[in-house]
């Protein structure tokens, strides 16, 4: 039995995780939960330091939990990399997005693996989580890791294990989801299967690291198309006066066969509009089209133009034009009962509607404060009391984020106008001639 091997089996292990942001910061709470001790890095000091004092700012990772770990010495965050020689397993949990020009951007993965390398020292395991292309572990992480001349398999241990985190998602924690492992060797794969073993409910091995990138992708990739084409649905059942929303429910009383997923006003997240166009990429250097994903991603990137098209309609409708008009925004997370806005369409409306001429205000109780985007120079905004002043202000509400919290039937009985993109108001009864969905 290796000497890592042991030290996990006892729970004496030290578990460091790089990137303490919506994957990162659960898994420490994984780890910490099975009795581990964890150190947990981030460049951004901001967060170490809001985290030093038991804060946190991810919202189903309560502040109490925190607090609880950093007592018990279960859980110690910092921003020195020179540290990273400390950990037994390093788990990496940085962002992998996309360029201009939808190739992958691995900057913040190569930055931390010469981090580790510079450190890295015998006995230590080294594991991926950052969703990626097939062939990133071993052509990018290995040559890096190995350039001090420590030897994979005998010095040192490298893995991949793509993160499967669900914000919001109450059944199914960090703990609770399966993990796909792949190892650069068998005794790499023996190691980080044991480790998670410890910390989440199933592991699944397979042969290597090109696989478990791979699965990543077809996930992502399988949900992309299907709701490409549940969006594409939309637009042909709304020009024809058939309700999408109702086609669906029907379909999915079906007990076999069929998978409901259901259109919105664009992709949000890390995961479903970015890791489709890492296959593209591959593809595209073997010579290989990729037109599912490539149709998938002009139908899902397009979504924010027709949300405004329906809006727009809507306004005519009552005779008043986008420019100058009171817009409000419900939502601005990219999926309901979240403070997760990454990649969420809730943006692309925001700027279309200021191009237009809009007067844009918006509403989220989970989001406080319009946060700053890679992509997006928006400036500083405040999410607005959803009072039934603010409501009568507006000239159109859009709704593009149906969080649980919202009272619907307050929202429609004081707003004037209100375009619905996400069927949120399916259950109103009264006002529903204010209603248009899009």
């Amino acid at each position: 039995m290796l000497p890592l091997e042991k030290t996990i089996l006892d729970r004496q292990a030290l578990v460091g995780v790089v990137g303490l942001g919506y994957v990162g910061l659960p898994l420490i709470r994984a780890f910490a939960d099975a009795g581990f001790r964890t150190l947990g890095f981030d460049v951004d000091r901001s967060k170490v330091e809001r985290l030093q004092v038991g804060e946190s700012y991810i919202g189903h990772i309560p502040s109490s939990w925190i607090h609880r770990c950093l007592q018990e010495q279960a859980f110690e965050p910092t921003s020195d990399s020179r540290r990273l020689d400390e950990p037994d397993a390093i788990l990496i949990c940085v962002p992998t997005p996309l360029s201009d020009s939808r190739d992958p951007d691995l900057t913040f993965v190569e930055q931390t693996t010469r981090q580790v390398a510079r450190v890295l020292r015998p006995g230590q395991l080294v594991v991926l989580e950052s969703t990626t292309y097939p062939g990133t572990t071993r052509d990018v992480l290995l040559p890096i890791l190995q350039a001090g001349g420590l030897r994979l398999g005998e010095d040192f241990y490298l893995a991949y294990s793509p993160e499967r985190e669900d914000p919001g998602n109450v059944d199914y924690s960090a703990q609770r989801i399966p993990k796909v492992v792949g190892g650069m060797d068998a005794v790499s794969l023996r190691l980080a299967e044991l480790l998670y073993a410890q910390a989440v409910a199933a592991v699944v091995p397979v042969s290597s690291c090109e696989i478990a990138e791979a699965c990543k992708i077809l996930e992502n990739t399988y949900r992309a198309v299907n709701i490409a084409l549940v969006n594409e649905l939309k637009k042909i059942f709304d020009r024809i006066g058939i309700d999408v929303w109702e086609v669906v429910d029907a379909a999915k009383t079906k007990p076999f066969g069929f998978q409901a997923f259901y259109p919105g006003p664009g992709l949000g997240g890390h995961c479903i509009p970015i890791d489709p166009f890492y296959l593209s990429w591959v593809a595209r250097r073997h010579g290989l089209p990729t037109r599912f994903i490539e149709l998938a991603g002009e139908i899902n990137t397009s979504m924010p133009d027709y949300v405004m098209r329906r809006l727009v309609d809507a306004l005519n409708d009552v005779k008043k034009p986008l420019r100058g008009s009171n817009i409000g925004i419900l939502g601005i997370a990219y999926k309901k009962d979240v403070d997760d806005p990454r990649e969420s369409p809730s943006f692309e409306l925001i700027n279309r509607l200021r191009a237009g001429g809009a007067n844009v205000a918006y509403n989220d109780p989970h989001i406080p404060s319009l946060p700053r985007m890679r992509h997006h120079d928006l400036p500083a905004m405040d999410s607005a009391p959803l009072s039934a002043a603010w409501l009568a202000e507006q000239d159109a509400v859009l709704i593009a984020t149906d969080h649980t919290a919202y009272d619907y039937d307050f929202i429609v009985e004081h707003a004037a106008l209100v375009v619905d993109t996400r069927n949120a108001t399916r259950n109103v009864r009264n006002g529903r001639e204010k209603i248009r969905k899009a």
